[in-house]
């Protein structure tokens, strides 16, 4: 863990800021959190006591999961932070006040990193006068705690000191940080699950496939294969292994390819009202009977599990801290 970060200040507590407040306080750290929704605290307080076996293979869950202030105002509490993480509304005009703050009343060099889902921080820093150099996108994916993957966007002005920084204490905290070397709404993961998403709303809306079937076409099938390898490796793979491998299955697979990517582009869901109906009635007849609680449970459960087992592997483990 950097020497200089001890404190973080959490902006914004829904399901995101508080797998970042497990995520900081499972490592050591004070938090304090602030989020103006009502029942805000006590969600949080359910949360870390939800969460109490993963703080247990870190140390004292009492120790741990109690280290932090849950504030009101946040503001005259932010020149104790060494590092903020921004969760508030995917609003431009809100996050573009919220930063202004935030900008204002942050200590100089404290970096200050925002968890927009898409939203890239050009968009919302226009009134930051102090510093903006020290500001860029942290993007964790739900539930941040777990899962390792945290998109680093920097805007045009943010600095190489700045971008270093978030690079090296997101690799502190366990997380498997990737840099993104110019700004696109959407990112990289979540472009990519909008893509896979948006098929599958056209599967299922023209009656090609059932939802249940279709989580089950991905959780049985290349979704396995992604967890180990991504999309990428797993195509070299396809082709016989190494770059040789990926450049032999596009030139084998590059014409069937590109007669399905029509096909997919000519029925693109295109949110018309009678497709979203279809694809709401599929979705509530294939999932209205799952328990949520306990999908929840074992999903966080088996994420544990493998990302043990990668951890332990020789080369997958690479693509995690040890």
């Amino acid at each position: 863990m950097p020497q200089e970060i001890r404190t973080v200040a959490i902006v914004g507590c829904g399901v995101i800021g508080m797998g970042w407040a497990t995520l900081f306080l499972s490592k050591g750290l004070k938090v304090i959190v602030s989020d103006p929704a009502e029942g805000a605290k006590d969600a949080l307080e359910r949360y870390l006591k939800q969460a109490r076996p993963f703080f247990e293979a870190y140390g004292d869950f009492e120790q741990l999961a109690t280290n932090y202030e849950f504030v009101s105002d946040i503001v005259p509490r932010l020149s104790e932070a060494d590092f903020v993480q921004e969760n508030g509304p995917e609003r431009e005009q809100f996050k573009r006040g919220l930063m202004k703050t935030l900008d204002e009343h942050t200590r100089p060099g404290v970096l200050i990193a925002s968890s927009s889902s898409g939203l890239p921080s050009s968009a919302f820093i226009q009134d930051c006068t102090q510093d903006p150099s020290r500001i860029l996108i942290g993007h964790p994916f739900n539930p941040p705690h777990l899962i390792p993957l945290v998109e680093v966007v920097p805007h045009p002005g943010t600095s190489e000191k700045t971008i270093s920084a978030a690079m090296s204490f997101y690799q502190s905290l366990g997380k498997r940080p990737i840099l993104l070397h110019q700004e696109v709404p959407g990112f990289v993961s979540n472009r990519l699950q909008a893509a896979i998403n948006n098929e599958a709303y056209s599967l299922i809306s023209r009656g090609i496939v059932s939802a249940q079937d279709l989580d089950l076409a991905v959780t049985q099938g290349p979704g396995l294969r992604w967890a180990l390898t991504g999309p990428i490796a797993t195509n070299a793979l396809g082709g016989g292994g190494g770059p040789d491998g990926f450049v032999q299955r596009l030139e084998r697979l590059g014409p069937s390819i590109r007669a399905w990517e029509d096909d997919i582009f000519k029925h693109r869901f295109d949110w018309s009202d009678e497709r979203l109906s279809a694809l709401k009635d599929s979705v509530k007849k294939g999932l209205g009977a799952t328990d949520w609680r306990d999908l929840i449970e074992e999903r966080d459960s088996v994420l544990v599990q493998l990302l043990a087992a990668k951890s332990r592997t020789t080369t997958m483990g690479t693509q995690l801290p040890k």
